[in-house]
Order: structure tokens, then sequence, then C-alpha cells
């Protein structure tokens, strides 16, 4: 009994969705927000600049730490009807990172006559660009959400903002005298903006919301994002050395290596042209019960009511009781002998008779409306011409609605 009650509800809930989990169709937009983390980034090389106490470039074993901060998707596409999307995606992602680790300056040789423990400081790093993404959506595996994978090349432009200053009190031999650049005394920092290749892989699935609007879906994604080969930054150093005093500012260069992203983001997906489903069709009306009528039939020149006719007049009344009726009328009829004035008030005597019988029959008064027709030859049950005495004409009708 719990299992059929368990599945009941599932089947009730996801009716709903069922007739939206179906392939994207044409044109589509897209837009995400979330977490982007950064993996470690091999610093390459720092280079101090050529006038730098004639040092020349200096080798660098450090790395940047990862950080963990926003990212950001923009995207519009087309769908097959197949489940395999083609989009164009524009994307934004900002983290910050702590410091180096792992830090080590140096030149070869010279029995270690300059080298620097490490550097403190960080980067700011902004990643924007756009990509080409090939996705395919796998419909069919549940009405409530549709898992997709995809991969995407494209462009990044990095921009970095960087700042750095040496840990330790450094002696350097390569001058005379001996130059000795207290902690803090290497100060080297820059901004500017690089470009890379840039890749991606893409998992997520999409939650349609037909409820909400038709061609809407809420997504929810994973995305590895990288970019390959080494950028160039190009800033300047200030030495200062306590011994002897003095200060120089020389151009600096940082090279940095390839990017890893690892990104987390939640969002919506509208599909263009998705018509509403059809509403339920309305439930059939039901038919109006068809009138019963009774006939009641009169001798000639007379209203009074024979034993045959209270009989009609009370099975009338008892049919009344088993069906829902809007009202009952009672209308009177003349043969044509006579004077159409005469025959008028006849006919409404005769109507007035059957409605009091019908009352002292259980039927309420206010549910009975009575007419009288006379010899109207619109109304004649038999057509005749004037003077005729017709039995069949000299009745009354009793029509239940």
């Amino acid at each position: 009994m719990q299992l059929r009650s368990a599945l009941l509800a599932a089947t009730v809930l996801a009716t709903p969705f069922a007739a939206s989990a179906q392939p994207v169709t044409g044109l589509y937009v897209g837009a995400g927000v979330g977490v982007n983390i950064t993996s470690q980034e091999d610093v390459k090389s720092i280079n101090l600049g050529p006038n730098l106490l004639g040092l020349g470039g200096l080798s660098s074993t450090s790395h940047l730490n990862g950080n963990t901060g926003f990212g950001g998707v923009v995207s519009l596409g087309w769908g097959f009807g197949n489940g395999l999307r083609a989009e164009i995606e524009g994307n934004f992602r900002d983290n910050h990172s702590s410091g180096l680790s792992g830090a080590f300056l140096g030149v070869p040789g010279g029995g270690g006559n300059f080298s620097i423990g490490g550097f403190n400081g960080g980067t700011t790093e902004q990643k924007f660009g756009g990509m080409v993404n090939v996705l395919y959506d796998f419909n069919g595996i549940a009405p409530w959400f549709v898992p997709y994978l995809g991969v995407g090349v494209g462009y990044a432009g990095i921009n970095e903002k960087w700042s750095f200053t040496n840990q330790l009190a450094v002696t350097t031999t390569l001058t005379t005298p001996p130059t000795t650049f207290g902690p803090g005394g290497l100060r080297s920092s820059g901004q500017s903006t690089e470009g890379s290749f840039a890749y991606q892989a893409i998992v997520g699935a999409a939650f349609p919301l037909p409820q909400i609007l038709p061609g809407l879906a809420a997504t929810l994604e994973y995305r590895f994002f990288g970019t390959t080969g080494t950028r160039t930054y190009n800033g300047k150093t200030l030495a200062v050395s306590s011994s002897p005093v003095s200060t120089a500012v020389v151009p600096t260069s940082i090279g940095l290596g390839s990017t890893y992203n690892n990104t987390i983001m939640v969002g919506l997906r509208y599909n263009f042209g998705v018509a509403p489903p059809p509403p339920p069709a309305p439930a059939p009306i039901p038919a109006a019960a068809p009138a019963r009528s009774y006939l009641v039939f009169f001798d000639w020149d007379k209203y009074n009511l024979t034993d045959r006719a209270r009989q009609i007049i009370r099975e009338a009344a008892e049919n009344s009781t088993k069906v829902q009726y809007t009202r009952i009328e009672v209308n009177g009829y003349t043969d044509t002998s006579g004077t159409a004035k005469y025959n008028l008030g006849l006919s409404i005597r005769r109507a007035n008779a059957v409605k009091a019988e019908l009352i002292k029959d259980g039927v309420p008064a206010n549910a009975i409306t009575t007419h009288g027709f006379g010899d109207d030859p619109a109304h004649l049950l038999v057509p005749t011409g004037p003077g005729v005495r017709e039995p069949q004409n000299r009745r009354v009708e009793i029509i239940i609605r």
C-alpha cells in the first residue's frame, strides 16, 4: 500500500514537467554565476631587468597559490531538436592570490653570491573572453531534469595586477663594494593584460520550469576551464639598498604559466518559441434533458376534467418529482368552433383547471406557468378550417422543462 502511494505521488509530481522536458529547439539564451576555484599557477620567470647591478634575469621555481573567487557566463545558442546544441559564450572570472609558495631567486654560479629566499604579496587575476561550445542533452532520462555534456574552445584575456616584496635581507658580492638589500628592498609591481588560447569541459543539468514560463529552465553546471602557454607581464621594481644607501627603479617582467579553473555555477536558460502546453479539454457540458409533455383532452365547450384527464395529470405530477426541471408550462387550446374571443377565454380556463389539479397532486404553484392560445391556427394539432369541432384540438399540453 505504501509503495503504491509513493508511485502515485511521484507520478502526480512529475506530470507538470513531462511536457517540457523536450529537446531544445531553435534559439535560446542562458546565463550563470557561481564560484571559480583556481589551481596553483607556475611562475616561470621573474626578470628584474638588465640594469639592476648587472644581475640580469633571475630564475624562479615559485608558484602562485590557488584561490576561490567569482565566475559568470552568458550564452547565445541554437538547439537542433535532437539533443545537440551549439552556442557562443562570454565569460568572466575574478580571483586573488594571497602570495607565492616555494619562491627562490638566484644567480647560477658565483657561490650563491645573490639569493632571495622568497616574496610576500600576491596577484589579482581576471579572465574574460569568448568561447564556442558544442553540447549534447541526454533527453528522456527523467521528466524533471536533463543532464548534458559539452566542450568548448576560445580565447581569454587575462589581466594580472601583481605586487611582490622580498622577505629577507640579501647581499650581493657582484658589486664593489658588496650591496645589501634589506627586507622589502626589492618591491616589484605591475598590471597588464595578455591573451591566451582557452578550452573547457562542461557537465551540467537543466531543470524545466514550465509552471513559471514555457521554455524556461534552471541550470546547474561544473566547468573545467584552462588556458595554455606562458604569459609575460611587464612592470617595475623599486630597489632600495641599505649599504650603501641608494634607490633605483628598473623594468621588470614576470612570466606565468597555464591556468586551471574549476567553476560551479547556477543559472537560467530560456528557449524562445516554446508554445505553452494546450489547456486541458473542458469538461463536456451535459446535454439538456429533453422536455416531457403530456396531453389532456376535453369535451366540446368544456373545461372540466375527465377521469382520464386526472390520471394523465397525476402521472405528470409524479414524473416531475423524478427529474430536475426548470419550469412546468401548462398551455390551453380549443378547436375552431365558436368565436376567437370566446375560444381564448375557454383555453385559459382549461389551462387553469389543469394547473389546479397539478397543485392538488403536489406540484408547487410557483413552478407552473399557464398560457391560453385559443384557436390560433399556428397551434392547431390537426389543421382545420373555421367552425370545425376537432377533438384533438380541444386540449391542454403539460410541458416539463
